[in-house]
């Protein structure tokens, strides 16, 4: 289809809304744009992608998404392209939720973003309020209103201010990042504690707000580079609150105490809240770990001292040898040993294994020599491809063949379904009934009355004797 079949001779209240790229920013986003009557168009320029997407399947798994996304290519609301400048030309509202990859030194790789900028210069035909979905480092707005006038067809001298260029139609340039978790994207899209919107003019401010005062929330209005800056800071602080219980939870363990009631007593003042006061083995995924060293990058470059936040990142890279090692102190050698790993994704709700815990702990565990026997109920497909099965791969189609003949099962991500295991069942396929639980899922005592040696992180371990490392062998 091309743009020939919307109407460019209409306001930015009636033209449809463009999303450029389709992951999982991108589809979430244009499908709800939808759901609240607007029309949207789709772009992304994979090919295979987009005729997925037409034909109802999204490439990624997200609950709610197909349904909602079979619906809207029912109603008409939502039509996904190939042709990314088609796209932008039938659009005056373009939300940019494209990758941005992180590279060697953490820096934050903005290529997909500036070619995405280029397509909107060489085609503006109209008023264009360009709109970055996509997580940036501060002044990236700066950047593409340069790049905007740059490429369009008034063509400024080198050094020239970043103006709009009087041969070249008015654009807008705006920050309204996304706080979308993966798993619950919709959920968040629908029902956001705020939004937020950077902008540099009023048309800007009218646009944005008028949209999203449909979702009866908070909407935080400041400049362009201070919404930047928001979302980066929230990512940061939620990893700083996630290794914090974490580093809590090694000293629990030391000290005999339950980072579980820890996490209680100090999440209930209300100036520290409950969430991401789990311990485990870490987070994981696209976003944490990117954004974060993207965080630090800029502190960097600004001669800013985010060692606080560098300790953060030490802290869960340090999680998986903490994890290795409390897999050994319940078995003892590893070598040739039949584990079961539950979990492949990193966290539940998604088929994502970018920075997956999980994939840390294969590897570990292969250098260990054990035979593995894994199981995810969505991430299987996406880490068969990174990881083809072997004859010491093995994947499996249920927590229970997982279980047969096991040593001991590995618990990675706090799929809801295993909290409903039949714990009888698993105990009598594995060879040894030991379960080394990584996100805390299970109630220590429920798992000991069914007859496992129970090992969790930051509460008590299984009261054997001989069976706890000391310091010195846990460094």
């Amino acid at each position: 289809m091309n743009d020939d079949a919307f109407s460019n001779q209409v306001s930015p209240g009636d033209a449809p809304i463009c999303v450029l790229g389709l992951g999982h920013i991108g589809l979430p986003t244009a499908l709800g744009l939808a759901e609240l009557g607007r029309r949207v168009i789709g772009a992304d320029d994979d090919a295979a992608k987009v005729r997925l997407i037409r034909a109802g399947e999204p490439n990624f798994y997200e609950p709610g998404l197909t349904e909602l996304l079979v619906k809207h290519l029912k109603s008409g609301r939502f039509e996904p392209l190939e042709d990314v400048a088609a796209a932008v030309r039938a659009g005056s509202i373009i939300f940019i939720c494209v990758g941005t990859p992180q590279k060697a030194n953490g820096q934050a790789d903005l290529g997909q973003v500036e070619a995405v900028a280029q397509v909107v210069a060489r085609n503006l035909n109209g008023y264009k309020l360009l709109i970055e979905k996509s997580t940036v480092p501060a002044i990236t707005a700066q950047w593409l209103k340069r790049t905007i006038v740059r490429y369009s067809s008034g063509k400024p001298q080198p050094g020239d201010e970043p103006a709009h260029s009087s041969s070249a139609p008015a654009f807008d340039v705006a920050s309204n990042p996304e706080f979308l978790r993966e798993g619950k994207a919709l959920e968040d899209f629908f029902h956001p504690n705020r939004v937020v919107c950077g902008v540099e003019s009023d048309r800007a401010r009218e646009i944005l707000t008028k949209l999203y005062a449909p979702l009866n929330c908070p909407i935080v209005v400041t400049n362009t580079s201070t919404a930047e800056l928001i979302k980066h800071a929230a990512n940061a602080f939620l990893s700083m609150k996630i290794s914090f219980i974490n580093m809590v939870s090694d000293l629990c363990e030391k000290v005999g105490a339950d980072v579980g009631a820890v996490a209680r007593g100090i999440g209930l003042d209300n100036r520290i809240g409950p969430q991401f006061l789990d311990a485990g083995i870490g987070y994981g995924g696209y976003c944490f770990p990117k954004d974060l060293r993207a965080f630090i990058h800029l502190a960097e470059e600004h001669g800013v001292d985010f060692s606080l936040l560098q300790e953060v990142e030490h802290i869960n890279q340090n999680r998986v040898e903490r994890f290795v090692a409390k897999v050994r102190q319940a078995l003892w050698n590893l070598g040739g040993k039949p584990l079961g790993l539950l979990g492949l994704a990193f966290k539940a709700g998604t088929d994502d294994i970018r920075e997956a815990v999980s994939l840390k702990v294969i590897e570990a565990l292969r250098e260990e020599g054990c035979i593995l026997r894994l199981y995810d109920p969505q991430a299987m497909p996406l880490t068969q491809r990174l990881i083809p099965p072997t004859d010491k791969i093995i994947y499996c189609t249920s927590p229970y063949e997982v279980a047969q003949g096991a040593h001991a099962l590995l618990l990675l991500t706090e799929w809801e379904e295993f909290r409903g295991l039949d714990l009888a069942r698993l105990r009598n396929l594995m060879e040894v009934p030991v379960l080394v639980d990584g996100r805390n899922l299970f109630d220590p005592d429920t798992i000991r009355q069914a007859g496992f040696e129970y090992f969790s992180m930051g509460r008590p371990d299984t009261k054997s004797a001989g069976l706890h490392s000391t310091p010195a062998q846990t460094k």
